[in-house]
């Protein structure tokens, strides 16, 4: 079995960096970002950015059914459908 952090052609990352995009991600999370203390573990931290992403994707999904309803019941012809399709192409 070989040990991926032995291979010399992938650079290393630093505890330092790992320290910054930790802190990047808070950032980014309006769970953390809200908060008062900037106290949250880096297990939490990346917790909440699976939990954010799951619920963007889940945002982008309902969104998506929402336009595809709307395309389906405007006359292909319309004036509102041209609109829609050049935003969404």
């Amino acid at each position: 079995m070989s040990n991926r952090r032995s291979s010399s052609s992938t650079p290393r990352i630093t505890d330092e960096q790992i320290i910054e995009l930790v802190s990047k991600l808070r950032q980014l999370l309006p769970e953390l970002r809200n908060r008062r203390s900037n106290k949250a573990s880096a297990s939490k931290v990346l917790q909440e950015t699976c939990n954010y992403v799951r619920s963007l994707h889940k945002e982008v999904d309902d969104l998506s059914d929402r336009l595809s309803q709307l395309l389906s019941t405007i006359d292909d012809d319309s004036p509102q459908a041209s609109i829609i399709r050049s935003l969404i192409n």
